[in-house]
C-alpha cells in the first residue's frame, strides 16, 4: 500500500507544484509581507486539495489502498505544513549553507533540494497512511 499512496501523493504534489501554482504564489510565496503569505498559504492548500483528492481517487479505484480519515487528515495537514515551511526558501538556504553547498546553489541546486525535501515530507505521509 505504500508504494500506491506515494504515488498518489507524488501525483498531487507535482499537480500542485508545477501546473496548478501560479506565477504569483511562484514569484511571492517566500516574502516576508503579508502578500507573501497569503501566497504561501494558497500555495499550501492547492497541495493539500490536490493530494486529498488524489487519495480519494485511489481509495475508491485501487484495491490496496484503505485510508483512515483522522491518519489521511493528519497526513494532509503534515503535507500543508511542510511544504508551506520549504517554500520558504530560507530553510532551503540554510540548509545548503550548512551542507557547504554555496556552488551548488549559485548555479540552481536549491530547486532540486527543495524538491528533495518535497518528496522526503511525502514519504514520511505515505508511511503513516500505510502503517
Amino acid at each position: 500500500m505504500f508504494a500506491s499512496l506515494f504515488v498518489l501523493l507524488y501525483v498531487g504534489h507535482l499537480l500542485a507544484d508545477y501546473p496548478f501554482q501560479t506565477d504569483h504564489q511562484a514569484a511571492h510565496k517566500a516574502d516576508r509581507c503579508a502578500t507573501g503569505w497569503a501566497a504561501n498559504v494558497t500555495h499550501a492548500a492547492t497541495h493539500v486539495a490536490t493530494c486529498a483528492t488524489a487519495l480519494s481517487i485511489g481509495a475508491v479505484a485501487l484495491n490496496d489502498v484503505a485510508l483512515s480519515l483522522p491518519v489521511a487528515f493528519g497526513a494532509l495537514v503534515w503535507i500543508g505544513a511542510t511544504h508551506s515551511f520549504i517554500d520558504r526558501r530560507w530553510p532551503v538556504a540554510a540548509w545548503m549553507r550548512i551542507a557547504r553547498q554555496a556552488g551548488w546553489a549559485a548555479h540552481g541546486g536549491a530547486a532540486h533540494v527543495d524538491q528533495t525535501a518535497h518528496i522526503a515530507a511525502l514519504a514520511v505521509a505515505a508511511l503513516c497512511l500505510s502503517a
